[in-house]
């Protein structure tokens, strides 16, 4: 667990930021200039706040009386550009901060296999792609031996091939290391992608933190990702293939299809379902061309978006419909009002 509490004032920017961050990927998001990097600059030891408590797992890093140096608060940094020594190899890069550490060889083979960098080791990194000196940089990080990796933008600098080629070797990262990581982006896609806890951050304050699950469902809160990102963010697991090639999975509402694709009875899976992709009804409609209607229960209202529990309520899972002044009236919706949600499209995040 991470615990971030401090105070620092700049000229045109005051800053009061505080959160904490459980394990998994912690993204920091919002718009440019808002202290995103000055933050992680802070946790880092990078910067030294006027005043405040930094903790990681218990072990203070910065208080009243205490400021670990950077080296002596084991965390990992990757930053929109590598940062390697263009003189070095790849392999020399990537054993840099392992120099000292008991078992950093065993830990280098493991590494550079996850990261497929073997190819890269004799190569330096003028002669590298974009996304193979991130994949890089990651590795190094990684060889540091961190308890928290922290990562600034790592993908603002490439283009979208490049960030296509290296968001999944981040997702393999956060699944496979089982480090916590911070994550700093103003890219919703990176962040749908990616993390399971979001800090808000806007003009140096955090305006809420919590699970990206509950902030993308929440009416009020949805809207600073996009308002087209507002939806919900539900686990399913595959159940079977219908004879027609659909995918059957089960979720806390009741039994979904999804198009026919290459996954196993038992897989979990996060559904993304948009609040402009579900339509409302009172009562079950016949005669659809939507396959997945699931019986719903409203439990907030707020502008022209509606919150929905699926199935009875019971789960703590919640989705958004988007609708209008006049529907929300013509269907008499209020907290506790049952009803169908015609889900017109989903997406699959694989878990």
């Amino acid at each position: 667990m991470l615990e971030v509490a401090f105070r620092h004032r700049f000229q045109g920017l005051a800053l009061d930021v505080a959160f904490q961050a459980p394990g998994g990927v912690t993204a920091l998001f919002g718009p440019s200039g808002c202290g995103k990097s000055t933050t992680i600059n802070a946790i880092a030891g990078l910067m030294r706040p006027e005043q405040g408590r930094i903790a990681l797992d218990g072990r203070v890093l910065f208080d009243g009386g205490t400021n670990l140096s950077p080296q002596a608060r084991r965390i990992g940094c990757v930053f929109q550009d590598a940062r390697l020594f263009p003189h070095m190899t790849v392999a020399a890069n990537l054993r840099y901060p392992s120099r000292w550490r008991r078992g950093a060889a065993r830990d280098f083979d493991r590494i550079a296999g996850m990261l497929a960098l073997e190819p890269l080791l004799q190569r330096r990194p003028g002669t590298l792609s974009g996304g193979e000196r991130q994949r890089v940089a990651i590795g190094r990080a990684l060889l540091s031996d961190p308890a928290l990796l922290v990562m600034d933008e790592p993908l603002a600098a490439l283009d979208e091939a490049r960030k296509a080629e290296i968001m999944p070797w981040l997702e393999r990262l956060r699944d496979q290391i089982r480090l916590p990581i911070l994550y700093v982006s103003h890219s919703v896609p990176e962040v749908l992608r990616l993390a399971t806890t979001v800090v808000l951050m806007q003009q140096g304050r955090v305006v809420h933190s919590g699970a990206l699950a509950d902030i993308l469902a929440d009416p009020q809160l949805a809207p600073q990702l996009g308002a087209r990102e507002a939806g919900a963010l539900i686990h399913a697991t595959v159940e079977a293939r219908e004879e027609d090639g659909m995918i059957r999975v089960a979720t806390a509402g009741g039994p979904m299809l999804l198009p026919g694709m290459d996954l196993a009875p038992g897989q979990v899976l996060r559904l993304r379902i948009l609040a402009h992709e579900v339509i409302l009804a009172r009562e079950a409609p016949p005669g659809l061309s939507a396959l997945n209607v699931l019986p719903v229960v409203v439990t907030r209202i707020q502008g022209g978006l509606v919150q929905l529990a699926p199935g009875q309520g019971a789960t703590h899972e919640r989705m958004l419909a988007q609708v209008t002044p006049r529907s929300a009236k013509a269907l008499e919706l209020q907290p506790g009002t049952p009803c169908h949600a015609i889900v017109k499209s989903v997406s699959v995040l694989q878990s």
